[in-house]
């Protein structure tokens, strides 16, 4: 009789960008291991095809589904995985629509197969610092948020993935949606967006810039800008040092959280508070919120791993679909140019 299996099995299902890095990790990781890759470009070098094709030739025990897939075929796949009970990890966004998030999400929960959404930023050390802050009341009343996705993609981005050109592929959806589902972490939920968008840059079927205004569940009012043709470092991916691929610009910051005590830079975790009472005519006391080293993607598949084995999804597709929610109502408002209230 063969041995009981001690590690979770990992299958990444697209072999694109992010599901490299998957691969990667999972390979690196002495808490799982990697079953098979799948995806069905010839390019792709991988163990199969299909999804159904590999729960035939590798079984289902002891595995779990990273699906990293373009954003069309993340439900698809991710349905095929619930009905077969195996737990999946869906890259984001959950879905291109609030309709098919939704539909994926009472799948998994009615068949009890965990489902968690790869909003990886959740794991990141510096975005629980700076909600630790907020939610301490460091900052007195969070009244204004100033955020930032700006960098610049190559080409090649989009040669090597043309359907990053097409609806859905736009950076609202791959891009902001990392960033709407940073600011609910932090600061709460999202009730009314405003928002226009360009593409006059790239000439892409889908937006290049877009420029947005956000009003919180607690009163605060924030801006954003987003841009994918920007010469500019004043993004999360090249802010955080999450990522070894992106160039690190250790004095910028992509966000801005001010309140009516203090305000706080992140990436960099700079807090400027009022020792007494506030006065633009009284000096701040500057400091460093203090955050330890470690990559959000390893701990995620950790997380993971232990989501395999029977513990609760940290970020759950309920969770995913509120984000999904905004993130759609931005690109509702770029279309309409009115203010879109989120139901």
């Amino acid at each position: 009789m063969p041995l009981p299996r001690t590690l979770p099995r990992i299958v990444v299902a697209g072999a694109g960008l992010i599901g490299r890095r998957h691969a990667e990790l999972v390979r690196q990781s002495p808490g799982c291991e990697l079953a098979a890759v799948v995806d069905p470009a010839p390019a792709a070098a991988s163990d199969h095809d299909s999804i159904g094709e590999c729960f035939a030739a590798e079984g289902t025990d002891g595995v779990g589904v990273i699906v990293a897939a373009p954003n069309r075929l993340h439900v698809p796949i991710a349905l095929e995985c619930v009905e077969r009970g195996v737990p999946v990890l869906v890259e984001k966004p959950i879905a291109d629509t609030v309709e098919d998030a939704q539909r994926l999400v009472d799948a998994a929960e009615e068949a009890g197969v965990p489902l968690l959404v790869g909003h990886h930023r959740r794991y990141s050390p510096l975005l629980e610092a700076a909600a630790r802050t907020v939610a301490a009341g460091t900052l007195g009343r969070v009244v204004a948020v100033q955020g930032s996705a700006l960098f610049s993609k190559p080409d090649d981005y989009f040669d090597a993935a043309p359907w990053r050109r097409e609806p859905g592929g736009g950076p609202i959806l791959i891009n902001m949606v990392h960033e709407v589902d940073d600011l609910r972490a932090v600061c709460g939920e999202i009730l009314a967006v405003q928002a226009m968008a360009a593409n006059g840059t790239r000439g892409h079927a889908v937006e290049d810039t877009v420029a947005v205004v956000l009003r919180f569940a607690s009163g605060a009012l924030g801006t954003f800008l987003l841009s994918d043709t920007a010469a500019a470092p004043f993004s999360w991916e090249l802010t955080s040092a999450e990522n070894a691929a992106y160039p690190h610009q250790p004095d910028a910051d992509c966000y801005v959280i001010a309140g009516t005590r203090g305000s706080l830079r992140v990436p960099t975790m700079r807090l400027t508070t009022y020792p007494g009472a506030p006065s633009w005519w009284e000096p701040f006391e500057a400091a460093v919120v203090e955050v330890e080293d470690a990559d959000p993607l390893a701990r995620q598949l950790a997380h993971f791993c232990d989501v395999i084995r029977g513990a609760a999804p940290r970020v759950t597709g309920r969770d995913a679909v509120e984000t999904l929610r905004v993130t759609l109502a931005i690109a509702e408002a770029c279309r309409t140019g009115e203010l879109v209230e989120i139901s």
